[in-house]
């Protein structure tokens, strides 16, 4: 027993150790085409027979180790395994496009193995999660599968309502240029805000192509391969999506993620998949977002019991109801028997005059209309974003001060208003120029006037984008969120063109978006009249 390990069990509550831990470190597993990737084995001192459950990941074995030992004492053996070209691995490290192929060559590896029972788990979160939806559809008759904050594809991660998620990938960069040096630095520079900060002044590098050497000091071949190749390649992306593995044989899942997580609306439609399919996945969402130390912490003790409960047959500690959920607002869990727990009632709210969010649509109101200037691209400020300072709910007077941000707010709630799934807005828009970006946000306005951020949603218009002599009628999801809002509290829909560096800025240009240096302002127009009702959705419950 490590250090490390007897103080996540402890603080955990996870049930007591049974063995020992033996460890073997920086096996070499050979692949198909000759690179071996190190992998360690933890092992419980028996000879069993015993589960086995792998994780396989890009950010180095040794951040992991303390998971590993934890899973031998209790009962299993665990496969921690660096994906290729990363730590000790060989080749060369592409992106999701080898996870396919390497994990079927490592799940060969691990059938042929004499500790090996039949029984296997998958673990893990982020790419640790893609990695497993990789082979879902290779896996032993016995096993079970526990994705968190994760996707079975990526294009739609990448490429978020058809912009470039520009914050999470030169933060990813920066990640995984640190990790080859220092694991410590890696964590000072994250706590610190450092990778943020680094993050934001990268994100103004024209062209975009370059912004890798802002970010890491070196080219990145993939992103250079990404922006040069991949933007428009249908099917680069479509050989890394894995969702028609996704299917009967499929085995049982345990979901986690967060509010606040940019994938959440991925997770819950591989969630969904599988509901559709007759699976029972159990589902987990808390109010956090990617990097929350909380959902890290949670998962490690309810995946452990998830595995127990599919590999061993024990399922002590395994909830009566497959789905719990954060409300926000309320600050409560509750679980249920279902996500969505049931038909929402659709309510609806719709801007209009004096910046007004009401019940009723406008009969008469003029337009808004505010100018989006790429050179001074409108900041994100909180919300689903990968950010290790800063995102979440965040106290939104930065964003609704500014001159290219529109407000539209509620009258004062006399009752709570609880909503559960994805907000929709259907908005009403014109542009001077037709490349543009409609960022919306739903927040909460408390008593005291503060506007928390709650979720959003992002679309890009480009030429192609169906238009009349009106404009554009666009419909908007909002990412899924479970929250109140009190008696006393306001809603406020913000509308705006853009979340910088969350997203790329558009630069009002056809100009393709690795090399393109030409920016262009925009003027943008916001209808909420009785012909060209804007409107915002809420999926309402009473619960």
């Amino acid at each position: 027993m490590t250090l490390t390990s007897r103080i996540l069990g402890r603080l955990h509550r996870l049930p007591p150790r049974r063995y020992r831990a033996r460890v073997t470190r920086n096996i070499p597993v050979a692949m198909r085409d000759g690179v071996t990737l190190a992998t360690d084995h933890f092992a419980p001192d028996d000879p069993g027979p015993h589960p086995t459950v792998v994780m396989r990941l890009p950010y180095g074995k040794r951040g992991f180790v303390g998971v590993g030992i934890l899973y031998a004492e209790r009962g299993f053996h665990v496969v921690l395994q660096a994906c290729r070209g990363t730590d000790r691995s060989g080749g060369h490290f592409d992106p999701l496009i080898h996870e396919r192929a390497d994990g079927l060559d490592t799940l060969a590896w691990i059938k042929a193995q004499p500790w090996f029972d039949g029984r296997l788990g998958t673990n893990g979160p982020s790419y640790l999660g893609y990695t497993q939806w990789a082979i879902c559809d290779a896996l032993p008759e016995i096993s079970a599968m526990s994705t968190k904050i994760t996707s079975a594809e990526f294009r739609s991660v990448v490429f978020p309502g058809g912009a470039v998620h520009l914050g999470l990938w030169l933060s990813w960069l920066q990640i995984l240029e640190s990790l080859r040096r220092s694991r410590f630095f890696t964590f000072r520079h994250m706590v610190s805000g450092d990778i943020d900060r680094r993050t934001l002044a990268a994100s103004m590098t024209l062209p975009l192509l370059e912004a890798d050497v802002a970010a890491v000091g070196r080219e990145v071949p993939f992103w250079r391969h990404w922006f040069n190749d991949a933007v428009d390649d249908g099917p680069f992306w479509h050989a890394m999506d894995h969702r028609h593995r996704i299917g009967a044989d499929t085995p049982p899942n345990f979901f986690m993620s967060g509010w606040y997580d940019f994938m959440i609306d991925q997770l819950l439609r591989d969630y969904r998949a599988l509901i559709d399919l007759g699976h029972k996945p159990h589902l987990t969402v808390g109010p956090w977002f990617h990097t929350s130390n909380m959902l890290q912490a949670l998962s490690l003790k309810e995946t452990l019991i998830w595995m127990r409960t599919h590999l061993l047959g024990d399922a002590t500690g395994l909830r009566s109801k497959p789905v719990r959920l954060h409300i926000s607002g309320d600050n409560h869990w509750r679980d249920f028997d279902a996500y969505p727990p049931g038909a929402p009632a659709l309510r609806t709210l719709f801007p209009g005059l004096n910046h007004t969010l009401a019940t009723e649509p406008p009969i008469a109101s003029e337009p808004d209309s505010y100018t989006y200037d790429p050179a001074d691209p409108t900041p994100n400020i909180g919300g689903a974003m990968f950010a290790f300072v800063g995102a979440g709910p965040k106290n939104n007077a930065g964003r609704e001060n500014r001159l290219d941000v529109l407000s539209y707010t509620s009258e004062v709630l006399d009752k709570p208003l609880t909503i559960i799934g994805n907000c929709g807005l259907r908005l009403y828009a014109k542009a001077s120029v037709p490349h543009a970006d409609f960022f919306v946000r739903l927040c909460d306005v408390s008593r005291r006037g503060v506007s928390t951020n709650i979720c959003d949603g992002l679309i890009r218009v480009t030429p192609d984008t169906p238009v009349t002599a009106d404009g554009w009628q666009l419909d908007i999801s909002l990412h899924a969120t479970a929250h109140t809002f009190r008696p006393g509290h306001r809603l406020r829909l913000q509308i705006s063109s853009g979340a910088h560096p969350r997203f790329a800025r558009n630069l009002g240009t056809p100009d393709p978006i690795g090399s393109a240096t030409r920016m262009v302002t925009n003027q943008i127009v916001i209808f909420h009249d009785a012909q060209r009702p804007t409107a915002l959705t809420l999926p309402t419950y009473d619960i």
